[in-house]
């Protein structure tokens, strides 16, 4: 059977992303352009193709035929699941800093102290996981596979669960649970470990465990089963990939502020 290439062109989600690139260019025209002697810095190039990236991979994962693909394809679907959690909401964080993000920080600590357990790095864990786990129960996979509406609350899920889980990694603003030392490498190897865990056994499972994959018309001449293995060795090499650069980023950043930090207690000493 020949694999349908069709770009779906969801106006939903073309308008959606829209919006949200338009407030985003705004917002960062505004501080580059403002009266700050550190606008630059503040809102440097590189900040704005990582959040216009992430709205492009979204594209992407959502109109392209990468979505057409996912509905006859395990191994796509994975590909699409991936972008949703890690890549898209990495991206996006990494468009903002401090300045850019000042008209909304005063609501997201708000919305930090009043969420207590909520916003405590360990139920960015548990969501990531869990999420992950319960829409690969394969009952819950066909019925998003099947169920329109149901589908858009899977990505929209995916795209929550992924945004709060690096938002406690990667945020410019200082949270009031913050993660110091050895935290981060704690944070991502429990949660990796457990994501890695599901995807070899999705990969050495003994059959095929997903029954609209396996009565659906085959593309590319790929069995049930093999596409089940794919899928599952996509996720587990996604997982330690992004796992291994995100901690060299963390790495370096740590260096980074340690470095600012004995500089200004130098500069504290000699005044």
């Amino acid at each position: 059977m020949s694999p349908n290439l069709a770009w779906t062109l969801d106006p939903g989600v073309l308008i959606g992303l829209a919006l949200v690139g338009g407030a985003y260019v705004t917002r960062w025209r505004r501080v580059r352009l403002g009266p700050s002697p550190r606008r630059v810095a503040e809102a440097p190039v590189w900040r704005l193709c990582c959040f216009i990236g992430s709205l492009l991979l979204a594209l992407i994962a959502l109109i392209s035929p990468i979505d057409a693909l996912a509905d006859q394809l395990f191994f796509m679907h994975m590909v699409q699941h991936m972008m949703l959690l890690d890549l898209v909401p990495i991206l996006a964080i990494l468009g903002f800093t401090k300045v850019i993000l000042r008209p909304v920080t005063r609501v997201v600590r708000d919305l930090e102290r009043r969420a207590r357990g909520l916003a405590h790095p360990a139920f960015a864990v548990i969501l990531y996981v869990a999420v992950i786990w319960t829409w690969h129960i394969p009952a819950a996979y066909d019925l998003a596979l099947r169920h329109a509406t149901v589908h858009v609350l899977e990505h929209v899920t995916f795209v929550v669960a992924g945004g709060l889980y690096w938002w406690h990694l990667l945020s410019p603003i200082r949270a009031r649970l913050r993660l110091h030392g050895m935290g981060p490498v704690v944070y991502m190897a429990s949660t990796k470990l457990f994501v890695g865990a599901l995807g070899m056994g999705l990969a050495f499972a003994p059959s095929a465990l997903y029954p609209y994959y396996v009565h659906h018309a085959r593309v590319w001449g790929i069995s049930a089963h093999d596409d089940q293995s794919i899928a599952g060795l996509i996720m587990a090499v996604e997982q330690s990939l992004v796992m291994g650069v995100a901690l060299v980023v963390l790495f370096v950043r740590m260096l980074s502020e340690s470095e600012r930090e004995q500089l200004q207690r130098e500069r504290y000493e000699v005044a």
